[in-house]
């Protein structure tokens, strides 16, 4: 994946993949909440299952998750349109396809991902 058409192409495809997820996991969150609402069920004690709260939770968790994927993919996006894309931030030298194609927002070469965790 080293041509820049076929990345925007892949993290343009990638990210409205990611928004249809986010949509539908906001969905799931609003209808979970709207389902308790008008239940007096103590879901602290049902043996049959998770609770409320922890469902909420899970849904919560996968949303942030989902944000902080759409995010880096429009960085990823900014960085082919202006050209810096297959360039590490870090130390200037290229990123590696196969990184890029594992992790297509990335933004860092392996090297010092490795150096520079976080």
């Amino acid at each position: 994946m080293s041509d820049l058409a076929g990345v925007e192409a892949a993290l343009a495809a990638d990210r409205a993949e990611s928004v249809l997820r986010l949509t539908d996991l906001r969905s799931q969150f609003a209808r979970t909440v709207e389902a308790s609402r008008d239940t007096n069920a103590d879901d602290e004690h049902d043996p049959e299952g998770a609770t409320i709260a922890y469902e909420r939770s899970q849904l919560s968790a996968l949303i942030d998750q989902a944000q902080r994927r759409l995010g880096a993919l429009d960085v990823a996006l900014a960085r082919a349109h202006e050209g810096t894309y297959f360039v590490c931030e870090v130390c200037g030298g290229p990123i590696a396809p196969e990184r890029l194609e594992a992790r297509p927002f990335a933004r860092t070469c392996i090297v010092c991902a490795a150096s520079h965790p976080g």
